[in-house]
C-alpha cells in the first residue's frame, strides 16, 4: 500500500505556525509522509533583515536562523499530519545537538531542509528530529533537535 505525500504552502504553514515576518523561515512543505519525513523548502532573498548586519557586503543567512528554519520545516510536517492547522499551535525548542555548519547560505540560494523524525507519537508532547539543510545538493547544515509541541486546551 503506497501512501500519498503531503504538502503544506505558505497559507497552509500560517494556519499552523505562529511564525511571522520576520521570522517565519520556510515558503513551503513538500513530499510530507505522515509524521515520518518532510522536506522545507527556503528561498533565500536579499530583504531578509539579517543580511544587513550578517555582514555588511558579504551577506550570510546566520547558522541560528538555518535550524529554525529547519525546526519550522518540522513543526508544519507534524502540524500536516496530525491535522493542527488553526489550532494555536506552540513549539518550543528543548535541545539542539550534533549541530555543523558545513557552507555559506546567501541572497538568491535555495535552502532545502530535508527532516525525519527520530522519536515522537501522535499525541506525545516532546518529539526528536534530525534535520540536514542543503543548496544544490551541498550539505549547509545539519543537526538533531528536540522540541516540545504544546497545545492549547480545547
Amino acid at each position: 500500500m503506497t501512501s500519498e505525500l503531503l504538502s503544506a504552502d505558505i497559507q497552509m504553514i500560517q494556519r499552523i505556525l505562529p511564525h511571522r515576518y520576520p521570522f517565519l523561515l520556510v515558503d513551503k512543505v513538500v513530499d510530507i509522509d505522515g509524521t515520518s519525513s518532510a522536506r522545507g523548502i527556503k528561498n533565500v532573498t536579499m530583504n531578509e533583515p539579517h543580511f544587513q548586519g550578517h555582514f555588511p557586503g558579504t551577506p550570510i543567512m546566520p547558522g541560528v536562523t538555518i535550524v529554525e528554519a529547519m525546526a519550522q520545516t518540522a513543526g508544519v510536517m507534524i502540524g500536516v499530519a496530525l491535522d493542527m492547522a488553526d489550532r494555536d499551535l506552540l513549539i518550543f525548542f528543548m535541545a539542539i545537538d550534533k549541530c555543523k555548519f558545513r557552507r555559506k547560505v546567501g541572497p538568491g540560494d535555495v535552502l532545502e531542509m530535508q527532516i525525519t523524525t527520530l522519536r515522537g507519537k501522535p499525541g506525545g508532547k516532546v518529539w526528536k528530529f534530525g534535520g540536514r539543510a542543503t543548496v544544490e545538493g551541498d550539505v549547509a547544515a545539519e543537526a538533531e533537535f528536540t522540541a516540545m509541541i504544546d497545545l492549547p486546551k480545547d
